[in-house]
């Protein structure tokens, strides 16, 4: 069953530079329980996108078109007061950094109370301790009795995140967003981490839109893996397919530049050529193709047209070349 259908979003932010075209026609959708990763590289209009389904883009300088349904009502032409009600109920989100996500002032305790007592206003004091010591136990707090009347700063980076992550799950979401949720933790955390959101969607049976650019994770604990490249959807397909036979140059060009237990010692690792473009003065047609090895065969076709997503093979696309060579030239990481 369909919980979530973002259907041809776009946004753009208003600046005194001109206009950033940060999200340009991108459509998903993810089922009740699937765990789908947004990936690309930093600008690449993953945040943008995650941020626009809780309406957090909001504000006189933005424009966002499109319908973002959720359980088949569309969040962007809510009331500010049916916004409120979803946010932290029905999706919530697991932000980036979890020491500027906590509110100083307050016990981590009375922070995952709140975020429980905002969509239950009857509860109890003691129902709400009751509830906050669950979370903390949930997530693997040590001493919760002891902590819950603590401070953020009087934790570790990675206990931080799990009092996030505590707080994102309280109320039992449907959808739960996770926004780069282990790039300052070192590897061992960022183990735990995973494994706690992966324990945690199992408990809950909540939908996970995981944004990253580390492509580890997403061969860990993902289904499914949307490749966004300057606000588009390049890419879209099961992560075995993706990992496996790539068809498109930008994912490809991720996958070659990760060092895997195929590569030998003295191999060196591809990269890139280029920078990604300006959202401002995005270049004509496919806006990889100044960074496209494969553009100049195209007799010019890549700059002249924008290339819409379509199936190829098992993958969707949007590429100029040819379905064989695609999956001939493209799909053998080898």
């Amino acid at each position: 069953m369909t919980l979530l259908s973002v259907q041809d979003l776009h946004v753009t932010f208003g600046t005194a530079d001109g206009a950033v075209r940060a999200v340009q026609g991108v459509s998903f959708d993810v089922a009740a329980g699937e765990t789908v990763a947004i990936v690309g590289e930093s600008g690449s209009g993953k945040s943008v996108t995650a941020n626009s389904l809780l309406r957090l883009n909001f504000g006189a300088d933005v424009r966002i078109d499109g319908r973002i349904l959720l359980d088949g009502r569309d969040v962007l032409a809510m009331s500010e007061d049916e916004v409120r009600s979803v946010r932290g109920r029905d999706v919530a989100m697991i932000f980036q950094d979890p020491l500027t996500a906590l509110n100083p002032f307050y016990t981590v305790g009375y922070q995952i109370a709140e975020a429980f007592a905002i969509h239950h206003p009857g509860t109890s004091k003691k129902e709400l301790r009751e509830i906050a010591l669950d979370s903390l136990q949930k997530v693997g707090i040590p001493e919760p009795t002891k902590r819950i009347d603590q401070y953020p700063h009087e934790f570790s980076g990675g206990m931080r995140q799990r009092i996030v992550i505590a707080i994102a799950l309280v109320n039992s979401p449907k959808l739960l967003i996770a926004d780069e949720p282990t790039t300052a933790l070192d590897v061992t955390v960022q183990a735990q981490i995973l494994e706690l959101i992966a324990q945690m969607q199992a408990e809950h049976g909540s939908a996970v839109i995981l944004i990253t650019h580390d492509l580890g994770v997403v061969a860990e604990i993902t289904e499914r893996v949307m490749v966004m490249y300057a606000g588009r959807v390049v890419e879209s397909a099961s992560v075995a397919d993706a990992f496996s036979t790539p068809t498109h140059p930008y994912t490809r060009g991720l996958l070659k530049s990760v060092k895997s237990l195929d590569t030998e010692r003295h191999e060196r690792l591809e990269s890139i050529p280029g920078i990604p473009p300006s959202l401002i003065n995005l270049p004509s047609g496919c806006p990889f193709h100044p960074r496209c090895g494969f553009a100049e065969t195209l007799a010019g076709r890549c700059e002249r047209e924008v290339p819409e997503l379509r199936l190829v093979g098992a993958s969707r696309s949007a590429c100029h070349l040819p379905e064989d060579r695609l999956l001939g030239l493209l799909g053998g990481l080898s």
